[in-house]
């Protein structure tokens, strides 16, 4: 798995909540910091953003 380019992490923000997200490699999530903290999987080195995807808190 790869991990998903730096300048694209800066522009992301959780498209539920439009909060900060952050990514975390362990994992190989993108994790809201907002309000939600959905996480958004990362699959080939591409953020999947979609709500329907996200594991819910």
């Amino acid at each position: 798995m790869s991990d998903p380019d730096p300048r694209l992490l800066e522009l992301l923000v959780c498209p539920n909540c439009h909060g900060e997200v952050a990514y975390v490699p362990e994992e190989s999530v993108i994790e809201c910091r907002g309000e939600c903290g959905y996480r958004y999987p990362v699959r080939d080195g591409l953020p999947v953003m979609l709500i329907d995807e996200a594991d819910k808190p």
